[in-house]
């Protein structure tokens, strides 16, 4: 299909602008998926700890039980999600079923119940954000990314808020009714929600771009024509890789494990994020104005994410817009361990929240950093995002240190803020040396391209076939 500037431009705006309408649903599912996952904090100081008999570890440790089953299953997930050809299916089934699981969290009687409810919703959430951040990538640029992977996670900032003012109002007022404890009816009702929205998010998210129903037949040669320009080559797998194919790849690729180790440091150091409420505690007031001061930090941190993101969009920066924000939750940190005034631990919680911006630019730096062939883009983006779900794993445990108002606890994730600094600039410096053999290999007349970053000429890599590629640092 030939098609001249003008009308190229007209029908790419035509794209973008129904693409970003149907992916504006990732948003909300995102918040349904961190609701149902972190409902258990606010449910907590409304007696689930107590009723359930249970102590911290027993607590912590129904936090942690949902990462193993996370981790498990991202990366089948993913494997099967780069071959189905309608992701939005997956997407909406999965949903469905972790809908399903989360209500019945609220008949839970025991330790034991709730151990095995919440290791199945993390099996069943696992498909949800790298499958996410998968279909992303197979629509935007890597100009584009940042800020529509910002647009995705501000669900997740969005739900810290949004839960705190659910969890106030539910717990505030249906106490009793049925014959039910509140904090049960705090996972009824946001499990039903969730399953309704799984119902639309079947027939709304898009699905490829050579066959997602919505789009004209110039939309969809548009959008893979933009795809094959960003990086020099079709985002499709060749039809003689296996569903194996990316996985080899990408245990091949020592790139892929720095990032697994500086993204886990910094889930630890962000691990804050399920005990927000009872940090919020520690300034003295009572649940429900806890709740309600919950919120306010993440509102913020998701325009600082919005703002940063939009920004490493427009300089093709990646390291700084990560390292800026994870200092700015360095100085929450430092605030917190070192006053008990009110007035500074609260500002300290901003500044804690806002270091999430940073996070979210990481996520794009996984996707342009292994851009093609698209099985090993999937499994790069879950097998990252699932090792560092340990961090999680060990953050359940990290916040039992509460003297002084959590000080041991806040040494420790400022101590994997610093790891997380350390992993950025090793990967950026990789990058860069990455990047000085790619010009060099260019002024030779690509001779010896091959040769960099450990790529093969049969494995399709961008940095092989399209000389004018360059990794973003």
């Amino acid at each position: 299909m030939t098609m001249d500037p003008a009308r190229r431009a007209q029908v790419e705006k035509s794209l973008k602008r129904k693409l970003d309408a149907r992916c504006s649903l990732f948003i909300l599912l995102y918040i349904m998926n961190y609701l149902d996952r972190n409902n258990i904090a606010s449910a907590r100081l409304k007696g689930l700890q107590s009723d359930l008999n249970l102590t911290y570890n027993q607590y912590a440790t129904c936090l942690s039980i949902l990462y193993v089953g996370y981790i498990l299953m991202q990366v089948p997930s993913n494997m099967i999600i780069n071959r189905v050809s309608r992701p939005s299916i997956y997407i909406g089934c999965s949903m469905m079923l972790w809908g399903l699981v989360s209500t019945l969290s609220g008949v839970v009687t025991g330790f034991g119940g709730m151990v095995a409810i919440r290791f199945f919703l993390g099996f069943v959430e696992a498909a949800f954000l790298p499958g996410a951040l998968l279909i992303l990538s197979k629509w935007y640029t890597r100009r584009e990314l940042t800020t529509r992977n910002a647009l995705l996670f501000c669900g997740n900032l969005i739900s810290n808020a949004f839960s705190a003012l659910v969890g106030a109002g539910v717990l505030s007022n249906m106490q009793g009714v049925l014959g039910h404890a509140a904090w049960r009816w705090l996972f009824f009702i946001e499990g039903a929600a969730t399953m309704f929205i799984a119902i639309l998010a079947a027939f709304i998210l898009p699905d490829l771009p050579h066959n997602s129903r919505g789009f004209t037949e110039e939309e969809r040669y548009v959008a893979q024509l933009r795809m094959t320009e960003d990086v020099g080559l079709e985002d499709s797998d060749e039809p003689s890789q296996t569903l194996f194919t990316g996985l080899i790849m990408t245990l091949k690729d020592a790139k892929v494990y720095l990032m697994m180790l500086t993204l886990t440091a910094y889930v630890v150091g962000l691990s804050f994020n399920a005990f927000f409420p009872t940090l919020t505690g520690t300034l003295g007031f009572d649940y429900v104005p806890t709740l309600l001061m919950s919120a306010p930090p993440w509102v913020l941190a998701c325009l600082i994410s919005l703002a940063n993101a939009w920004h490493s969009d427009r300089t093709q920066d990646k390291f700084w817009h990560i390292t800026g924000p994870v200092v700015l939750g360095l100085v929450g940190f430092i605030i917190s361990m070192s006053t008990l005034n009110v007035a500074a631990r609260y500002v300290a919680l901003f500044l804690q929240a806002g270091s999430y911006a940073g996070f979210i630019v990481f996520y794009s730096w996984i996707s342009s950093s292994f851009p093609r062939p698209p099985a090993k883009r999937a499994v790069a983006i879950a097998m990252i995002n699932a090792f560092s779900q340990l961090g999680n794993v060990a953050g359940s445990y990290v916040w039992n240190l509460s003297d002084n108002g959590y000080r041991q606890s806040y040494g420790v994730v400022t101590a994997m803020f610093g790891v997380t600094i350390l992993g950025c600039l090793a990967f950026r410096l990789v990058l860069v040396r990455a990047n000085r053999r790619l010009e060099e290999a260019a002024a030779a007349g690509g001779e010896g391209a091959e040769r960099v970053a450990g790529a093969e000429r049969d494995e399709y890599q961008p940095e092989v076939m399209n000389k004018g590629f360059r990794y973003l640092v």
